[in-house]
């Protein structure tokens, strides 16, 4: 599978500025497979969060976002970026027709289960079933990640920890539950 040309152009830069600038704390890298299909979900804080995963793994990731990132100038950059525009408001069977093909042709996809930024004081906010039901009917695992701290220019103060795959295997709720519950029991220490 090709990597997006801006995509490829911006990486370098992007991890450029995400250790000079924040000084990730990047942990459990070894359970990011080095080839093969995968789905990275975890935890939202922050609009730099796709950039921080991005800066994290020589994947080519191609992101499910909010569909308002697709207007305007904008939708250059990220259509070049390998985003899969997603509306927020229905389903979206062609944004997951496009992710599952993505993933059938040995690609990655990053999907924040939140929806959107959490920004209320839960640990996490309910996961909608985008990345278990991917992960299942592609038949590939999902790494989950969790993103802990601030990002502050020049400071060591963000961390994303990547752990064990997981194959989703069972019910739907009962996958996306353990999936949420793995993720808010590092976020909560």
């Amino acid at each position: 599978m090709r990597e997006p040309l801006f995509y490829r152009m911006a990486r370098p830069l992007i991890s450029f500025l995400f250790r000079i600038g924040f000084r990730p704390t990047i942990l459990g890298r070894e359970h990011i497979p080095k080839e093969g299909s995968i789905i990275f979900a975890g935890n939202h804080t922050n609009n730099f969060d796709c950039l921080l995963l991005i800066s994290s793994t020589k994947r080519t990731i191609h992101f499910l976002a909010k569909d308002s990132l697709m207007k305007g100038f904008k939708k250059y950059i990220f259509k070049g970026m390998g985003i899969i525009p997603v509306d927020r408001s229905r389903k979206n069977p062609e944004s997951v027709a496009q992710a599952l093909s993505y993933l059938h042709q040995g690609g990655t996809i990053g999907i924040f289960p939140e929806g959107t930024i959490n920004r209320t004081e839960e640990v996490t906010m309910p996961f909608k079933f985008g990345a278990v039901k991917m992960s299942r009917d592609a038949g590939v695992p999902i790494v989950p990640f969790v993103i802990t701290g601030k990002y502050r220019w020049f400071h060591r103060s963000i961390q994303i920890e990547f752990l064990k795959p997981m194959m989703v295997v069972q019910d739907l709720e009962i996958e996306n539950e353990k999936l949420r519950r793995q993720i808010s029991q590092k976020l909560e220490g």
